[in-house]
């Protein structure tokens, strides 16, 4: 077993100019990415991106690795994965909020059954370090398995 190894991973955000009419650009620190987002990226559809997308990107990303790495634990390296991760925003009386996270993820495994394979996916789910970090947000899962 490995010793834990702390990584830190940044992103850096520029804003500038009030909420409404203000824009801003989020870069991470490998300079992969760099984006445009804005009051309006945010809540009316302009061109950009937006916090919530780059959550869902992220909470994606984490767990179809984590989904990958138990399938593969298990005996069946997966041949193809494919994920989408749906975060709702929703503006209420009381302000904005996340308060669900749908993943869904369709999966090409040989060799893996039905119930084992949803069993791992469950498992990605609530373990993978972004679903760990949202504890306290709903996160759905609709677990694919191709035949």
């Amino acid at each position: 077993m490995q010793p834990p190894t702390d990584v830190t991973r940044t992103a850096s955000v520029h804003w500038e100019g009030d909420v409404a009419r203000g824009k801003g650009t989020v870069t991470a620190e490998s300079g992969f990415v760099t984006a445009d987002y804005s009051f309006g990226t945010r809540f009316s559809g302009d061109p950009g991106t937006n916090p919530e997308e780059l959550l869902a990107a992220s909470h994606a990303a984490c767990y179809t690795m984590a989904l990958s790495l138990a399938l593969t634990r298990d005996g069946h390296p997966p041949a193809a994965i494919d994920t989408k991760a749906a975060v709702l925003l929703r503006r209420d009386d009381q302000g904005v909020m996340i308060p669900r996270i749908d993943l869904t993820t369709t999966v090409t495994a040989p060799g893996v059954d039905a119930d084992q394979f949803q069993r791992l996916a469950k498992g990605a789910k609530e373990n993978c370090p972004i679903s760990r970090a949202l504890n306290t947000v709903e996160i759905n899962l609709d677990a694919r398995l191709n035949p």
